[in-house]
This record gives C-alpha cells, sequence and structure tokens, in this order.
C-alpha cells in the first residue's frame, strides 16, 4: 500500500505498523518522533498502530550538536 513519509511516497505491507517503518527506516535506537496525518503518536503506541492506504508519516529525529 502506499503511503507518504516525509512528503515522500513509500510502499509499505498491508498491515504494517509504525514499528515496521521505523526499522525499515532503520531509526533504531535514534531519538525521533513521529506524527501520523498530523497527529503525534507516542513510542508506546508504534508497534500497536497499523498504517492505512494514503496515511500522512513525518518522522523528526533530534539531532545533537553544539
Amino acid at each position: 500500500m502506499q503511503i507518504q513519509v516525509n512528503g515522500e511516497p513509500r510502499e509499505v505491507a498491508e498491515g504494517a505498523t509504525l514499528s515496521s517503518l521505523v526499522a525499515d527506516l532503520r531509526l533504531e535506537g535514534s531519538r525521533y518522533a513521529i506524527e501520523v496525518n498530523e497527529e503525534l503518536v507516542p513510542r508506546s503506541e508504534h508497534a500497536r498502530h497499523r498504517l492505512q492506504e494514503g496515511d500522512r508519516v513525518e518522522v523528526v529525529q533530534a539531532i545533537g550538536g553544539g
């Protein structure tokens, strides 16, 4: 099925969750936040949150600096 990730089209499997998307994007261990359709989804819900056709996902990574 087709979703958008940071404005770019992306194919994901039917029944994909935010956790599977995080693994596909290789974000595990990183500091990040995810919004789906302009609503923040807490990390505690990533494994249960199933993606739907046409979802708009925004991933924001925290980058340290100084």
